[in-house]
């Protein structure tokens, strides 16, 4: 089996002129580096039935407890905002992951809660996916790492 050979971004996209500002160069590394780090847990979630969103939604409800959350809640909670919960509401309640309850008071409410099935999901899935995290970021300090994380905080808090 051949070794990926390391190579700069400008190599990687195969760019022959060079980036237009330092600005552009580290957007487009970040952006780059987001989507192969997505593909490879997109990869892994995959023998489980489960995409990354509908694992993230399934932590959301886990941590909210038996008392559940609504819709819009989850969507706030997500950690890639999406415009359709509802549809992944809809797949983990097929699944079995899930269970919505509609309010007496409201019938406008609805309040979806993670099942025994769910969170037997997430137990599964917890160990497994500490190993494969700890894989991520081989030959990264932990310095380095705690350093990437306060530098990605500040990018987000600017923007927001």
């Amino acid at each position: 089996m051949a070794r990926k050979t390391k190579s700069s971004l400008a190599e990687q996209l195969r760019q022959s002129r060079p980036f237009s500002s330092l600005e552009e160069e580290t957007y487009l590394s970040l952006m780059r580096t987001s989507a192969e780090l997505s593909h490879r847990i997109d990869q892994f979630f995959k023998p489980f039935g489960i995409t990354q969103s509908q694992y993230n939604v399934l932590r959301i409800l886990r941590g909210a407890g038996p008392e559940g959350l609504g819709r819009n809640e989850i969507a706030a909670r997500m950690v890639t905002p999406t415009p359709d919960a509802s549809r992944i509401l809809d797949r983990l309640e097929e699944s079995g992951w899930v269970r919505r309850k509609r309010s007496a008071d409201d019938r406008r409410q609805v309040t979806s809660c993670i099942t025994a099935a769910g969170q037997r999901l997430l137990k599964k899935i917890e160990q497994p996916l500490v190993a494969f995290h700890k894989g991520q970021f081989p030959g990264v300090k932990i310095a380095d790492l705690r350093c990437m994380i306060r530098l990605l905080d500040g990018l987000r808090n600017q923007q927001s």
